[in-house]
């Protein structure tokens, strides 16, 4: 992967489920979708799957086929297998950038978010990179695990450092 997705953007979500994907995650987005959709947008999928997530996770064209190819490897019928196939796989959306950057929030996309029915004119959204993925929020559940996450005094680079790859 060239570019990582980096950074954290609010972004406004209007009353048709309409988010303008951050400019930054567009380059990345971009790069790894060299065929683009059928409006010659770049694609991405995001993954609403998983019980415990609070979160959307989005990934590049490129890191979705990625993922897949790693679930493949899994050994087949394995309940681990199955498992990352329901909530990875099944689980997601693939959905095309439009010619303004935005995205339209699929109805699924938009219930893990916690955005049901009608969206109000404040609501927005958190795009928070993770390197090869990003999550996506909603801007309320991502400041409350921010301030949770902050609790911990860990240095975050002794963590690094412990998983650190050698050679």
């Amino acid at each position: 992967m060239a570019e990582a997705f980096r950074g954290e953007f609010y972004q406004k979500v209007d009353g048709k489920a309409r988010v303008s994907i951050p400019a930054a995650f567009r380059v990345v987005l971009n790069a790894d979708d060299p065929q683009k959709g059928e409006k010659g947008g770049a694609r991405l999928v995001l993954v609403y799957g998983g019980k415990a997530r609070n979160f959307v996770e989005g990934y590049s064209k490129r890191g979705a086929d990625q993922l897949a190819a790693d679930i493949e490897a899994m050994e087949m019928g394995s309940p681990e297998r199955v498992r990352a196939e329901r909530d990875l796989i099944s689980r997601s959306v693939m959905v095309e950038i439009d010619a303004d950057g935005r995205i339209v929030l699929p109805p699924r996309v938009r219930e893990k978010m916690g955005f049901a029915g009608d969206l109000p004119g404040e609501a927005e959204a958190a795009f928070a990179g993770f390197t090869n993925r990003f999550r996506l929020y909603r801007r309320e559940v991502y400041e409350a695990e921010l301030d949770a996450e902050d609790e911990d005094d860990t240095d975050p680079l002794t963590l690094v450092g412990r998983h650190k790859r050698t050679g």
